[in-house]
């Protein structure tokens, strides 16, 4: 059997060198077919697997909560204060480890004759705890900064750069105004927070804008209202069924209806990310997987010809005793060939073409086996029909 099988893939290899040309067009239908469908499908999931990261790093139990913008009758009292807040804090303890006012704003920095514009986030003292940062000089906000409303303010290193033009800026300080308000602030802080490119452009970063931590309740002065409250959720509760009973008792301190507040939770944003980005790569990976059909028949249509010219060969080998099921399985055994070495070479293709991208932007790239061993598995599975095709064949008449 072994020496059957031998002799069956080295005439088969013969065949193959015969017309080069012609093998590896035949081939080439694979080639691509394969390796589309490993690309397309792998970039697709190194997407997913992308936006999946950045939801974790803004924090995928973030939410945040208000009464809803589309109802007619807005009053003053749909505005949060600081007691609701306090309020919140108090009845969901430690089911919610972070919550703030969702405070920022725009406003240009000046530092003697260098003017940059900044970004401006207020926040609590333990925000550090649901968006950790590497603090590289001084301190972070804290307690005191907060509740004192001090003119404090934590920035990154780039930002510092701008406005200083030194990465170590602590203590140095720079005017900006605020509600009309010129202030001095001081830096007490600067931290690093290392991000992919990815996350970088995703997250909107520009090289020619600072961005600051300043406590929330400076952005909440002077009549302490505010439309947001911005809240992360323990881990360790259910997101959707603590959702609702916060949504339920917002809803009763504000003398409004469940259904009248709205919520926009990183949870969700998520979900519908990933599947919209699932439902495209399925449908391109669908498209691609239709060369593989064609490379199949490209095969089966070589094998045709390939038996119309050869028989005189075919004639000799039956004269000297060849039954028509040695034939067929030596015409099988080319077109396996020829679908088994497409294969492989479709694989590096793809996995190369996609660990090649990852490599230059710097990004981690997803390729599952199952793909892989689904397409090949599908180009495989053109050798039944080859099969099929050739028994109908009268080799010799």
């Amino acid at each position: 059997m072994r020496t059957v099988l031998f002799e069956n893939m080295s005439m088969a290899f013969s065949a193959i060198r015969v017309n080069k040309m012609r093998s590896f067009l035949t081939m080439l239908g694979i080639i691509i077919g394969i390796g589309s469908v490993i690309s397309i499908v792998s970039i697709g999931d190194t997407m997913r697997s992308l936006f999946a990261d950045l939801y974790k790093d803004v924090g995928v139990t973030q939410a945040y909560l208000c009464v809803g913008y589309w109802l007619d009758d807005r009053r003053m009292s749909d505005y949060f204060t600081l007691d609701d807040l306090e309020k919140v804090k108090e009845v969901f303890g430690d089911s919610i480890t972070y919550i703030d006012s969702s405070a920022s704003t725009g406003a240009e920095a000046i530092n003697k004759k260098t003017k940059v514009n900044f970004d401006f986030t207020g926040i609590d003292y333990n925000y550090i705890d649901v968006q950790p940062v590497d603090m590289v000089y001084g301190r972070y906000l804290n307690e005191g900064d907060v509740l004192g409303r001090k003119k404090n303010v934590v920035m990154d290193v780039d930002s510092a750069m701008l406005l200083f033009g030194m990465e170590n800026a602590v203590g140095q300080t720079f005017r900006t105004e605020l509600y009309g308000d010129v202030d001095e602030f001081t830096v007490v802080g600067v931290y690093r927070k290392e991000m992919s490119p990815f996350q970088a452009l995703m997250m909107g970063g520009r090289s020619d804008r600072g961005s600051a931590f300043i406590p929330y309740t400076l952005l909440t002065w002077p009549n302490d209202y505010f439309y947001y409250l911005r809240l992360f959720a323990s881990e360790d509760v259910r997101l959707n069924e603590f959702f609702d009973q916060l949504k339920a008792y917002v809803a009763n301190i504000k003398g409004r209806n469940p259904e009248d507040m709205y919520m926009e939770t990183a949870m969700e944003q998520m979900n519908s990310v990933d599947a919209v980005m699932g439902g495209l790569s399925a449908a391109v990976g669908g498209i691609a997987a239709i060369s593989l059909l064609v490379g199949g028949i490209g095969i089966m249509n070589i094998m045709l010809v390939s038996v119309t010219e050869r028989t005189r060969e075919i004639g000799i080998r039956k004269s000297l005793g060849a039954k028509t099921r040695d034939i067929l399985i030596q015409f099988l055994t080319e077109s396996a060939i020829l679908s088994a070495c497409g294969g492989v070479i479709g694989i590096v293709i793809g996995v190369g073409l996609v660990s090649g991208i990852g490599m230059a932007f710097g990004i981690g790239t997803v390729i599952r086996p199952s793909v892989v061993i689904l397409a090949v598995s599908f180009s495989a599975s053109d050798c039944i029909l080859h099969r099929r095709l050739l028994r109908r064949i009268r080799l010799m008449r």
